[in-house]
């Protein structure tokens, strides 16, 4: 008879027990077998299916997997069949003369040991008494090709493991040892690595790409074959305990001059005891945020193909408030000029942030862990403005544990200031720290470095990155910050323009913000408080006119206010019309009187008359209805008997305009020139041009 490598057995071991040992322990993972043979395959009522022994998917080929008849086939549609050996046959192209190699290739898949040596049956024997393993992890070489099995048994003592050496048919583990998932970590740029091939594995599944050592934490650093990790970026995923903790460290040593760059990530404080990555996916925790978290000692240069961000099917973080006014690591600034009324928003603001509910159409995902750095009010004047709040009690008792608000403090944030807060914050927030860390106003705690003024943009630059940023990656990377600052007194042109320029220190602090609110009121007799919003990452949120009405602040209706402004607008648009009336009425009732005159004359004589208002204005108003063709200019100085003018135009006309020439009865006046619509500029009316014609044919017909 054969062994493994096709020689004569020399009657070391009978044949059949050699067969039945490999068949016992092929049965004991029959499922896993069956896939192997059969990816397209499924289970149905402790039967597997398939469409045929050449592996297509459908149901014609049954395999038995529980009973007597477990591991038996039969296909329905070539009326043939037979047991687990002539399925292994079958699909795998072997010869019923080739059974020593169908053996060997059975036990290269379960780590069979080699029936030529005695020891190793003895090796079979002593896993077989562990009963029938409850999971079996296959290490791959850089082909796919099969190196090592690592069997768990469950037992009443615990778990155990045991390994199998394939290529060696070795009850040992390879030397060195290979790592989990190699054909797929080549193909990344970061890979985590996590304790255990059930954790790696549950990664996988939810699109991450994960290794581990053999044995996890366990595992002799030394002994392990990391040159697959070369040049990547690895991230460390400790179980939640002191071996977990104590592996990462030195892994991170090890792998210094193997990978790119290594950070280690920190369990959550409120995560129990072991936890780990397969507890994570298990409980859907946000993994793609928690890996943001990774710490490291180098700075890290995010980079990603054109592939990768298209390949990347993940979902979007949740925002910590909507619509992306503050998302997970951003910064939120809040501006508005002195007295507008920024910290009282903020408390009313926060308040409903804390308690999960929605503030002015802002809304968070759940109740928020806020941490408010107040530093102007004092204890008693704060508790006064919080009673006064018409805020339900129901919204009070969902806020009261998740919103912490200092009284005024004197203290500024540079490196001792730092570590005071951070204690401050995390003795508050123990368990993750906070959602958000707001800090109100930034001049109170302001610390520029050397040149230490908010005004400067490199004083700002130095404030945002050494100190507030830094108090972040201390209490919580995650945490969205909201900074409150003042602006400088805004005009109304700049409220057009761009509101967000007055922003004291604005160059720096726009750059560095991933969004802005600034509060203005546009009339400091009229308590509506316009807010405006800029935003990096998301669509712009329109603006938003509040009022606090009794003591709650409210958003008032647009459409209303729309029709405040649209009533308000026609009026306006009335007035013009009256002002050019009045005009074009007092110019033919001059030229009757025999007196006519240049624009600029006519806005001199009757500046702050008949309701017209001051010289600029009526000489807009003029310029407006030579534009439109309402007036029109009279360059014959010498036939009014008037010195020859250095007016750009002349003497204005308008329409049925008469004149006294002599002694005779008025007559009409035809204007000479008009002012081109397009051009501005003074253009002779020749003899085949329409004189009167107008923009606005109504005007025309109210004229005649």
């Amino acid at each position: 008879m054969l062994d493994f490598n096709g020689a004569e057995n020399q009657g070391d071991l009978p044949k059949k027990i050699e067969k039945e040992a490999i068949r016992a322990q092929l049965l004991n993972s029959v499922e896993d077998a069956l896939f192997y043979l059969f990816p397209k395959g499924h289970i149905n009522n402790h039967r597997f299916h398939i469409g045929s022994i050449n592996g297509e998917s459908g149901k014609s080929l049954i395999v038995d997997l529980k009973g007597e008849n477990q591991g038996r086939w039969f296909d329905f549609a070539e009326n043939e069949g037979g047991d687990i050996f002539s399925l292994w046959e079958r699909a795998r192209g072997f010869s019923k003369s080739e059974f020593g190699e169908l053996l060997l290739d059975i036990g290269d898949w379960i780590g069979s040991p080699s029936h030529s040596q005695k020891n190793r049956i003895s090796d079979f024997t002593s896993q077989k008494d562990l009963g029938k393993p409850t999971a079996k992890w296959d290490y791959l070489d850089e082909q796919g090709k099969l190196i090592a099995c690592v069997y768990r048994y469950d037992t009443e003592n615990g778990k155990e493991f045991r390994v199998w050496d394939v290529k060696n048919k070795k009850a040992k583990s390879p030397n060195p040892r290979p790592l989990y998932n190699i054909p797929q970590i080549l193909n990344a740029k970061k890979i985590i690595l996590v304790e255990g091939e059930k954790s790696a594995d549950r990664l996988v599944e939810k699109g991450f790409v994960a290794t581990t050592a053999m044995f996890g934490a366990n595992a002799p650093i030394n002994k392990t074959d990391w040159s697959p990790l070369f040049g990547k970026e690895v991230i460390i995923w400790p179980d939640n305990d002191s071996a977990g903790f104590d592996y990462s460290k030195k892994v991170s040593t090890h792998l210094a001059g193997i990978a790119s760059f290594i950070s280690i990530l920190t369990p959550p404080k409120d995560k129990p005891a072991k936890w780990d990555a397969a507890d994570a996916v298990l409980e859907n925790f946000d993994i793609s945020n928690f890996l943001e978290s990774a710490q490291s000692s180098e700075i890290k240069i995010p980079r990603n193909s054109l592939e990768e961000f298209r390949n990347d099917k993940r979902p979007m973080p949740d925002d910590i408030i909507a619509p992306r006014l503050l998302t997970p690591a951003g910064m939120l600034l809040i501006g508005g000029a002195p007295k507008v009324g920024k910290s009282d928003f903020l408390i009313n603001f926060l308040t409903h942030m804390a308690a999960g509910e929605s503030f002015l159409g802002l809304k968070p995902p759940h109740p928020l862990k806020i941490f408010y750095l107040q530093t102007e009010i004092g204890y008693f004047y704060l508790r006064e403005r919080i009673e006064k709040l018409k805020i339900s009690e129901e919204t009070f008792l969902k806020a009261s544990r998740n919103f912490i608000i200092t009284s005024q403090l004197h203290m500024i944030l540079n490196d001792e200031g730092i570590a005071v807060l951070q204690k401050a914050i995390l003795q508050d927030f123990p368990n993750g720290g906070p959602d958000i860390i707001c800090i109100d106003p930034i001049r109170n705690v302001f610390d520029g470095g050397e040149n230490s003024s908010e005004n400067d943009n490199s004083s700002m630059l130095f404030f945002l990155q050494n100190r507030v940023e830094k108090l972040r990656a201390l209490v919580n990377s995650n945490s969205g910050i909201i900074l409150c600052h003042h602006t400088k007194k805004i005009r109304k042109k700049d409220i057009e323009e761009d509101p967000f320029q007055a922003l004291s220190g604005a160059g720096s602090l726009r750059s560095f913000y991933s969004s802005g609110l600034l509060l203005h009121r546009p009339n400091e007799y009229e308590p509506k408080i316009h807010l405006y919003f800029e935003l990096r990452n998301g669509n712009a949120i329109p603006k938003k006119i509040v009022e606090k009405i009794d003591n709650k602040w409210t958003e008032l209706n647009l459409f209303s206010e729309r029709l405040v402004r649209k009533e308000y607008g026609n009026r306006l648009d009335a007035e013009r019309d009256r002002k050019s009336d009045v005009i074009i009425k007092l110019i033919k009732s001059e030229a009757t009187a025999g007196r006519v005159y240049t624009a600029n004359q006519f806005a001199e004589k009757f500046e702050n008359k008949c309701g017209l208002g001051y010289i600029d204005s009526i000489g807009r108003r003029i310029s407006i209805l030579a534009t439109k063709g309402y007036i029109k200019y009279s360059r014959d100085f010498a036939k009014f008997k008037l010195p020859i003018s250095t007016s750009k135009f002349g003497i204005v006309c308008v329409e049925g305009m008469e004149f006294p020439f002599g002694d005779d009865a008025p007559q009409e006046v035809l204007p000479t020139h008009f002012k081109c619509p397009n051009t501005g500029n003074t253009m002779e009316i020749t003899d085949d041009q329409v004189i009167w014609s107008y923009e606005d044919e109504e005007r025309g017909e109210e004229n005649e």
